[in-house]
């Protein structure tokens, strides 16, 4: 049955029946497009139930994320403080220390905020007065009350720990070294701050908690890393502390500590030598050379042209040397130097014993010593001496560094106090001899070698903080070192973040991609039907 199809240049109506099928009515098909209203196709994304759960999602997501930052973002930080008073022989110094005030102690770091040397000299230089030992921490403590905040004092803990010159004075006479004890306390007591008490350090102590100190500040106990060896030099001792790992303490075992930190275990060898500060060899120096009480004593120690007057008296008052004072001895000597660094050398070693040893191996005075191991930090007088003579670069071969001291203490005194014009004579004068004590005991006290010197570093500070024993001795005391490994989250802050964002992004898209089938269909081409 034939169909047909009739097109005018005109509009017409145009049969699309076979004419033996029956039409109810004319039936007509446009060649022109349709209006646009009649094209609209009505938008899916239009619809009001798509609008609400596309909005709802996004709230979702946008409040998913800004609950994982604001309930992980750090708090404005508050900090807890602690201080300690290092009461040595020369002088006295307060140290402020700063850390997290968080609820477990053991994941903020401990710095160094603040300093105080005292007026005047160590606290066992008050036998005679002793009241005014406490009167002699007066400015430092207002310091204090200025650097911590003041709702902060009633729990910042206070203490005071004495070291090798309050040591002696006990040795010699231990009424008045407790008299000098109470004044102190009842400065102290009259603080605002938690006050913890004053004690004397016991000798294994002080080299035990600068070792601490050193690596703490480090990070080297709660990395697990290789531990520093510590080597302070005060005016009355001197410690070195390492771990060896030839030393398990059965030979010595009065210079064994062990410590667990961060879940480690430490043994460490420990010793003090009472006596070996800077200031009292120095007068187990010079007392050699009085014995016989002579009125005039050349000094190889001291730069030419030095020249003092000083009192026997003075020089035996200390019980390092006082059983040597000799007998009949005029009232004063003439101090006078020579200015050379071989004979000063020679003197020095004199007033160390390298002959008795009962164990396997010593340092001196028969004191057992294991074998050296690893770096070391020398801090305390051991930095002042070779930071002052320009000699603490251990880089420097050991030869040079000696040809320099024999430079230094050749030079005139006159040039000396010339060069140096802010600094007291009673110190200049002595740098001379504590830079030869000082490569003396390193090299043939401890054993360090031309090889070995270059591992020692002299240090005042490490990361802000000074090297010494307080930090540790607080450390110990607060209980903020703890003796297994804190746990950690799995993810910093920044990371947790990071990650919680891009989930939230997957999701949204995750989302867009499920209402696929709502998607608008378009057509590339013009259908005629």
């Amino acid at each position: 049955m034939q169909n047909w199809l009739t097109l005018h240049s005109s509009f017409q109506c145009v049969p699309i029946f076979p004419l033996s099928t029956p039409l109810a009515s004319p039936s007509c098909l446009s060649v022109f497009p349709p209006p646009l209203s009649a094209m609209k196709e009505k938008n899916p994304w239009h619809t009001p139930v798509t609008i609400i759960i596309t909005v709802i999602g996004v709230i979702a997501i946008v409040a998913l994320v800004t609950v994982a930052v604001l309930q992980n973002m750090p708090l404005l930080q508050k900090y807890k403080y602690g201080i300690v008073l290092d009461a040595g022989s020369s002088h006295t110094s307060l140290y402020i220390y700063e850390w997290p005030a968080e609820k477990d102690n053991n994941t903020g770091r401990v710095e160094q905020k603040h300093s105080c040397t005292v007026d005047g000299p160590g606290i066992s230089s008050y036998a005679s007065a002793p009241l005014k030992a406490g009167e002699s921490l007066r400015a430092c403590m207002q310091e204090a009350e200025e650097w911590v905040p003041k709702r902060r004092h009633p729990e910042t803990p206070l203490y005071l720990g004495a070291t090798a010159g309050m040591r002696l004075l006990d040795m010699e006479n231990k009424v008045v070294s407790d008299k000098v004890f109470e004044a102190v306390e009842a400065a102290l007591e009259k603080s605002p701050f938690s006050y913890q008490g004053a004690r004397l350090l016991k000798s294994q102590e002080e080299g035990a908690f600068g070792w601490v100190t050193v690596n703490y500040l480090d990070d080297r106990l709660k990395q697990g890393l290789e531990t520093t060896g510590a080597l302070d030099l005060g005016g009355a001792s001197t410690q070195i502390s390492f771990v060896s790992d030839n030393y398990d303490g059965s030979e010595s075992l009065s210079d064994s500590v062990n410590f667990r930190l961060y879940g480690n275990d430490y043994n460490l060898y420990t010793h003090s030598f009472l006596c070996y500060g800077k200031d009292q060899a120095q007068r187990i120096r010079l007392a050699d050379h009085t014995q016989s009480g002579p009125k005039i004593v050349a000094d190889p120690c001291s730069h030419p042209g030095y020249s003092e007057t000083k009192k026997y008296s003075v020089l035996y008052d200390s019980p390092c040397v006082s059983d040597r004072k000799p007998q009949g001895a005029p009232e004063t000597f003439h101090h006078t130097g020579t200015g050379n660094f071989r004979e000063c050398q020679e003197v020095v070693k004199k007033i160390f014993n390298f002959d008795e040893c009962k164990y396997s191996q010593c340092s001196f005075n028969g004191v057992f010593q294991p074998t050296l191991q690893g770096k070391f930090g020398a801090f305390s007088a051991y930095y002042f001496v070779m930071d002052f003579l320009n000699l603490a670069d251990t880089s420097i071969p050991l030869e040079d560094v000696k040809e320099k001291l024999k430079l230094y203490c050749a030079m005139p005194w006159s040039q000396i106090v010339q060069q140096h014009p802010k600094t007291k004579p009673k110190y200049l004068a002595e740098y001379c001899f504590s830079g030869t004590y000082i490569l003396t005991l390193l090299i043939d006290g401890y054993n360090f070698t031309s090889v070995s010197y270059s591992n020692i570093k002299f240090v005042q500070k490490i990361k802000g903080s000074d090297a010494g024993w307080t930090l540790g001795y607080m450390l110990n005391l607060t209980n903020m070192i703890p003796a297994e490994a804190p746990d950690t989250p799995p993810l910093p802050y920044a990371g947790y973040v990071s990650i919680v964002t891009i989930i939230a992004v997957l999701i949204i898209i995750l989302f867009l991609v499920s209402l696929r089938p709502l998607w608008p269909r378009c057509s590339k081409q013009q259908q005629i039907v």
